[in-house]
């Protein structure tokens, strides 16, 4: 004889095996055997324990040599610009030839303080006047003598003051967007040679700029300068975007990197062979920190070193975005 089972035994039923799949659930996720539901998530604990800081060591590796000879321009013609950086205020001499090839005849570094604040309307115009007079009186053409501002120093409240005394003199002021400065940069920094083969970094102080080939086109991406620590900006999260933009650039493009820019130059200062025009860099690691703005370069070095597997630095003595500028003329 069948029993029928009233309506509140079936109701306990249900609640037992509903009971039943619950309690086995919890057991399953408080073991891990269910990935994504739960905070202890191995998968997720190991990412996060990989994710790039900027506290770690920085990367130690061996150079690679580099030999490399530009080709000398054919039927020069000497040209001069003078750039407000936002560290520097600096003059180069340049002879670009026929064939847009070019060689550094003269450069002057100066200081103006720019970034800091401390220049003035007169320091500016005292010292415009000097580098128009040295230029003209080593040959330079007073039509080929052209004033470029660049993106970091645009952003400083006194370039204004600046570009007025520039102006005041009767010349044009060229300003350039961090992109158009990344593409100048290559301009002058890679060879021929390289385009499908290397990128360029170029670290500022109020910027830093990556740029590499992309087909015929320049591809170029702003991030920290090497003094984001006056503005202070998180060194871990600089190195983070630092890394993010670097690991844009192809990987048939990260045997060599052609870095210029202020800490790149003195890190380059401790390894130059005579007067060499190239000098390949140490590895990040290898350096001994001295002050913060070095320091600093040295986290954006160290990011792109680290993200794009680059082992080749190649420190370019003459080249500088402004002469990308002239080359564009």
């Amino acid at each position: 004889m069948r029993t029928r089972l009233t309506p509140f035994a079936k109701l306990l039923i249900v609640i037992v095996v509903a009971a039943g799949l619950f309690f086995g659930y919890r057991m399953l996720t408080n073991s891990g055997a269910i990935d994504g539901f739960t905070g202890n998530d191995p998968d997720t604990t190991e990412q996060k324990e990989e994710s790039p800081k900027n506290d770690q060591s920085p990367a130690d590796f061996e150079p690679q040599d580099f030999t490399y000879t530009p080709p000398a321009p054919q039927n020069g013609t000497l040209k001069g610009v003078v750039e407000l950086g936002a560290a520097g205020f600096n003059s180069f001499i340049v002879e670009i030839g026929d064939n847009k090839n070019w060689s550094l005849k003269k450069a002057e570094w100066g200081n103006s303080l720019v970034y800091d604040g401390l220049a003035s309307g007169k320091d500016i115009t005292q010292g415009l006047k000097q580098y128009i007079a040295d230029m003209l009186d080593y040959g330079v053409s007073g039509r080929d003598i052209h004033f470029v501002v660049s993106s970091g120093a645009a952003k400083v409240e006194t370039t204004q003051k600046i570009i007025d005394g520039i102006e005041s003199l009767g010349y044009v002021v060229n300003t350039v967007t961090p992109e158009k400065e990344a593409q100048l940069a290559l301009r002058a920094a890679l060879p021929d040679a390289y385009r499908d083969k290397a990128f360029v970094v170029d670290i500022g102080s109020g910027n830093t700029k990556i740029s590499w080939m992309d087909g015929g086109k320049v591809t170029g991406l702003e991030t920290y300068g090497s003094k984001y620590y006056v503005d202070n900006a998180d060194p871990s999260e600089v190195y983070l975007d630092v890394r993010s933009k670097a690991a844009k650039v192809p990987s048939s493009k990260t045997q060599t990197c052609f870095i210029i820019g202020g800490v790149p130059f003195q890190l380059a200062k401790e390894v130059r062979q005579g007067e060499e025009r190239y000098t390949v860099l140490k590895a990040p690691g290898a350096y001994e920190v001295e002050g913060a703005k070095e320091k600093a370069g040295i986290n954006i070095y160290n990011a792109i070193a680290d993200v794009t597997g680059c082992r080749q630095f190649v420190f370019d003595w003459d080249a500088n975005f402004t002469i990308g500028f002239l080359l564009t003329l």
